[in-house]
């Protein structure tokens, strides 16, 4: 069976892994640190900092700009449960926009989903391609929406209008306009899960940006306080000579990165731009050649005038099929033994957002999406002959049942 899409295990990141089990310090150290710092330098932000998950990420950028009951926060009917489900967490209200032909929020509905409750827009970078963020800075800039914004706490008031929260879970080493994502808004939040491209097992990011007159530096340092108990000094710090008193200055969270996962990280980062997204470029660009000579194929935007993606997810979408004939295409490629996906099943079809009142027909542009797309495999150790099969497996099972619906 041909993998959905396996971490790399390599021996460069098990011999890091057993340095830092050797040095003794495996939580928050200097591996984390050091993580942080590289990541900064790749991504042209301002400041980052490493957390156990990007929904932790999320979270916690909402509540530290003071979002909470009776707030909203726009973002794309098209995404992964956890981008709402921080928003309910917080006791904010998720006011979801349709997305466009590209799967990213569609920027033409946002200003209309605009109030005066309304405190972020949370884009998504579906499968790695940055959203149209010029747009979206010129709404949030726009007159007409800044007079409508009502600040609250301090945050609110410095920033003066709503903040950018991009969902960047997907899309490290993408960009647009030559600027890295994790630079192109406020602020954005990755995720280094194990099917990320640049993984640490576990963990996220939150990659700050913000523009005077905000110091990054000092947003940092709060947050990582607040995202360690509220504890003034970390494990660290604390085990220096005669330096164990502590205090604790807020009730703030618990979900730091340990120096064992950043380990996986920065081996993963020395060789990102150079190896992984070169292999994940061939994938896609492979798919891309492949699926073009088919009349039925609609293939993704992997790279435009303006943007090119961090080639995370390659979603293909079949022309003209029910989500019926999706499911038995999965099932007759699962039975060639080739592994596929679909991302994402829409926030409105979900029991949970179904409960709370959304509904799907809403959403049309989502859901015609989501019944035709067929995420495939791409990961590193994806042979040339594995990529092959997939390529095979695929077309015959779509030709299959196109040729069932036919004869019916």
């Amino acid at each position: 069976m041909i993998p959905f899409a396996p971490p790399r295990i390599d021996q460069a990141i098990i011999d890091e892994v057993v340095a830092t089990l050797k040095s003794g310090w495996i939580t928050t150290g200097p591996r984390t640190k050091e993580f942080e710092k590289r990541l900064t330098a790749y991504c042209g932000n301002k400041a980052t900092l490493c957390l156990n998950s990007a929904t932790a990420g999320l979270e916690i950028m909402l509540r530290w700009y003071g979002v909470g009951e009776g707030d909203e926060v726009i973002l794309p009917a098209y995404t992964y449960s956890a981008t709402a489900n921080v928003v309910i967490h917080c006791g904010a209200t998720p006011v979801l926009v349709d997305i466009g032909p590209d799967f990213n929020i569609n920027t033409a509905l946002i200003k209309k989903a605009i109030t005066s409750r309304t405190k972020v827009i949370m884009p998504v970078d579906f499968g790695g391609l940055p959203c149209d963020y010029k747009a979206i800075h010129s709404i949030v800039n726009d007159a007409e929406v800044k007079a409508l914004f009502q600040p609250v706490t301090e945050n609110q008031i410095k920033l003066g209008r709503i903040m950018i929260l991009s969902d960047a879970a997907h899309s490290i080493g993408g960009s647009a306009d030559g600027i890295k994502t994790g630079g192109l808004t406020d602020v954005s939040v990755f995720s280094f899960h194990a099917v990320k491209n640049l993984t640490t097992a576990e963990g996220g990011a939150i990659a700050l940006n913000f523009g005077a007159p905000f110091d990054n530096e000092e947003i940092y340092r709060y947050l990582c306080v607040y995202t360690l108990h509220g504890q003034n000094k970390d494990a660290l710090a604390k085990m220096q000579k005669g330096n164990w008193k502590y205090d604790i200055v807020e009730a703030g969270f618990k979900c730091n990165m340990t120096d064992l996962t950043a380990a996986i990280g920065l081996v993963e980062l020395a060789r990102y731009e150079s190896d992984m997204l070169v292999k994940r470029k061939h994938i896609c660009d492979t798919y891309q050649s492949y699926f073009s000579k088919f009349d039925w194929a609609l293939l993704p935007v992997l790279k435009d005038d303006h943007r090119e993606t961090s080639y995370h997810l390659y979603p293909l979408r079949i022309k003209g099929i029910t989500e019926a004939q999706r499911d038995e295409i999965i099932k007759r490629i699962f039975d060639q033994d080739v592994s596929v996906n679909v991302h994402f099943i829409p926030l409105a079809m979900l029991s949970f957002y179904k409960k709370s009142g959304y509904n799907i027909a809403d959403y049309p542009a989502a859901y015609q999406n989501f019944a035709c797309e067929i995420t495939l495999p791409v990961f590193y150790d994806l042979s040339d002959d594995q990529l092959d099969t997939v390529c095979r497996a695929v077309s015959s099972a779509v030709e299959s049942v196109l040729k069932t619906a036919l004869a019916g």
